[in-house]
């Protein structure tokens, strides 16, 4: 039985994450609404009837061209919903049938979101991150694992430490060095994830970020002032932390121990 669920599970997050690949590509958009019209070619407009539309599936059967005009469809797609099936059976398997794994789904929902639209647009919509926040601090009062207060420090001090951060280098250099929309999704994080996971976070996103960017800056050929998207690593350090806490805090205190 328990694999059926964790099946069903992994069923609903490809379902969910296809209406992700809506609002990442029109949310951004202010001209578009994520309701209407239906799933369409964004090439030639034409309608996608039910079997184009399976998640996953309808992407290999297709071979990723549309059936009528044989543009390229985005790999983008097939990515998402399996990435948000994967989570979904993920976070059945951390959390069972409880409140916390409809809680927490919803805040794997958004962060998978915000890191495909900060990739591509680098910004992280107020539509996300600002309902997130009030989400977060309203469902811990019913969340076993995180309490309104653990919560609601999560908000001040996230908030507080990037905007610290973002006020400190432009008082530094006279430039902005980062958006107000990596602010709030860190409040937001904080808002689900208590303010115990913030150190973690913040240390977790800022050397991957340090590392990929510099990479990518390198390989790219691209200066020092070309911009890189902080909300995906962001987002991946806090579904770290979500699903691997207690492994985290017992390397943590293991490093301490050695070090003594």
């Amino acid at each position: 039985m328990d694999t059926i669920y964790f099946i069903y599970s992994f069923i609903f997050g490809a379902l969910v994450g296809s209406f992700l690949n809506v609002v990442i590509f029109r949310l951004p958009d202010d001209s578009q609404s994520v309701i209407f019209p239906a799933s369409h070619c964004p090439k030639c407009s034409t309608k996608l009837r039910w079997f184009e539309n399976i998640p996953i599936l309808s992407w290999l059967a297709l071979r990723g061209r549309c059936r009528t005009c044989k543009a390229p469809i985005s790999l983008q797609y097939p990515v998402v919903e399996l990435c948000m099936a994967l989570l979904s059976g993920a976070l059945y398997r951390n959390f069972g049938p409880s409140f916390a794994l409809f809680y927490y789904f919803l805040f794997a929902a958004a962060l998978l979101a915000v890191i495909f639209i900060d990739l591509h647009h680098q910004i992280i919509p107020d539509t996300i991150s600002l309902p997130g926040i009030v989400i977060g601090f309203l469902g811990s009062f019913f969340n076993p694992l995180v309490t309104w207060q653990q919560a609601g420090l999560g908000i001040l001090i996230g908030g507080g430490i990037l905007y610290a951060v973002a006020a400190g280098y432009v008082l530094l250099t006279g430039k902005d060095g980062m958006g107000g929309g990596d602010i709030k999704l860190l409040a937001m994080i904080g808002a689900f994830l208590g303010w115990q996971s913030l150190l973690y976070v913040v240390f977790a996103s800022s050397l991957t970020g340090s590392v990929i960017g510099g990479l990518s800056l390198l390989l790219q050929k691209k200066d020092s002032q070309t911009r890189i998207p902080f909300g995906p690593f962001l987002s991946l350090a806090a579904l770290s932390w979500l699903f691997f806490q207690d492994s985290i805090l017992a390397a943590w205190l293991w490093y301490l121990n050695a070090i003594h």
